[in-house]
């Protein structure tokens, strides 16, 4: 199966706000000024650098590192995370063999508001809404008004509204994950979601749990060497 290959439309990354921008608009009315708005967003939001931070499972000291670049709204990614992840969690992950590092990598507006909503909850949490996401991903992205379908998860995954709100309108927020799909794009030059790097190689193919032992099996070995 292809993987959802990015549009030329997307690399542009200030038209990608828009769809996120939508969300708030159905969540909670927009703060009366910016100073407001501004002061609101820090007493609702954790620290920019923890929300911006690496998204980890697994142990830190993993011999094998896989770095994923991902888009919430794409179809080919809730595949791997229903099909595949699960599989990779139990024989790998969970056994100290690998970490998996999750890399935002949006590829329109409403999957770019998923990813900044996902990132200020709190980090235990993050993982769980993830899955969450992906799962029920052909409900909220197809819903008919999806921005609100995918604030629902937020509230009842246990996110304020306050922080909803404030994540949305996040400027600073918005600007970072952008910045993590841009380096995606100049560093491993992400073409497709999911993208799948291995200890620094891009892994080519169909990311099923097969063809990742393989591959992950080699990685090991060298380690041990």
């Amino acid at each position: 199966m292809p993987k959802h290959v990015v549009k030329t439309i997307f690399m542009k990354f200030t038209p990608v706000l828009a769809g996120a921008v939508m969300v708030l608009a159905v969540i909670a009315p927009q703060l009366t000024s910016a100073e407001a708005q501004e002061k609101a967003q820090k007493a609702a939001l954790p620290p920019l650098a923890e929300i911006l931070s690496d998204r980890i499972s697994g142990k830190a000291d993993a011999p094998v590192t896989i770095i994923e670049y991902a888009s919430k709204t794409c179809p080919h990614c809730a595949n791997f995370h229903t099909g595949t992840l699960p599989a990779l969690k139990k024989e790998f992950i969970d056994t100290g063999k690998v970490k998996l590092i999750y890399r935002d990598f949006p590829l329109d507006g409403l999957a770019l508001a998923a990813a900044m909503m996902a990132r200020c909850a709190p980090k235990e949490r993050y993982f769980p809404i993830v899955d969450i996401m992906y799962r029920t991903q052909q409900n909220w992205s197809r819903a008919a008004d999806p921005n609100a379908a995918l604030a629902q998860i937020g509230l009842l995954s246990g996110i304020s509204k306050e922080t909803i709100q404030a994540c949305i309108s996040s400027k600073d927020v918005h600007a970072g994950v952008m910045k993590i799909r841009g380096d995606g794009d100049k560093q491993y030059k992400v073409a497709s979601t999911p993208t799948i790097i291995i200890n620094g190689e891009t892994f080519k193919g169909p990311a099923t749990i097969e063809r990742l032992r393989k591959v992950l099996d080699a990685e090991l070995a060298k380690a041990k060497k």
